[in-house]
């Protein structure tokens, strides 16, 4: 089976500026993969590289097997890729719901999830269905763009920074839901500050600096590698 994703070699500019320099990781199908790092290090763009959204890239991104690294944002997307930005792009004009029905369905992903689905996952947004985008919580702004998603058939989650900015208890709901999705078989990877949350969901940490990947790390390994951890981020 091919790697859900497996970047080799990977260069990326924003204009002049080269912000990637050779980074090369690879993910499994069903694996939570974090990529760790401080500010500035490569990591959101490692993950807007892959949508095709920063400027020249080169190197190889396969996914699923498939290289995309020439391919435009929409024909990345149909893949069966979905990102989840930091920003997360909800419009406040229209109500949870619409913006839940906005994205269309992926051609060639697998059957996104029913809205009974989602909202049996996310039982906040039923209650919040036909409020305005703004008038939502953060935590449940954040649950709002992970479904809309969800909705669209994509199992390669791309989730940048999900916990930032939120109560404790809905962090802990979003952990649940994480696992909840890895169970499913969905393939995720996380930019991620908070390491207390990533911590328990990841199979394995990417560790980024100036650009490159300079330390990889299994689950099992994570304690006896903390000293290195600790110097690397500050953690």
């Amino acid at each position: 089976m091919s790697p859900a994703l497996e970047i080799t070699g990977l260069d990326a500019w924003y204009g002049e500026s080269h912000i990637l320099h050779g980074l090369s990781l690879t993910v499994q199908p069903g694996e939570v993969v974090t990529l760790l790092g401080r500010n500035g290090a490569g990591r959101t763009t490692t993950l807007r590289a892959i949508m095709g959204l920063t400027g020249r890239r080169t190197g190889s991104i396969r996914v699923g097997g498939v290289e995309a690294i020439g391919l435009p944002t929409h024909r990345i997307a149909h893949l069966g890729i979905g990102y989840c930005p930091e920003e997360r792009g909800i419009f406040a004009s229209l109500s949870a719901e619409e913006n839940l029905m906005l994205p269309p369905q992926l051609k060639g992903a697998g059957a996104g999830m029913t809205l009974d689905e989602i909202y049996a996952m996310f039982p906040n947004l039923y209650e919040r269905r036909n409020s305005q985008g703004t008038r939502l919580s953060g935590g449940e702004q954040q649950m709002l763009a992970l479904a809309r998603i969800l909705r669209t058939g994509a199992r390669l989650l791309l989730l940048d920074e999900m916990s930032e900015g939120l109560a404790p208890v809905i962090v802990q709901g979003l952990a649940r839901m994480i696992m909840t999705l890895k169970a499913k078989g969905y393939t995720i990877v996380m930019v991620e500050q908070n390491f207390r949350f990533a911590a328990p969901l990841a199979d394995r940490f990417y560790v980024v600096e100036h650009g490159q990947v300079v330390e990889t790390i299994a689950a099992a390994e994570l304690e006896s590698r903390m000293p290195v951890l600790t110097e690397l981020l500050g953690v």
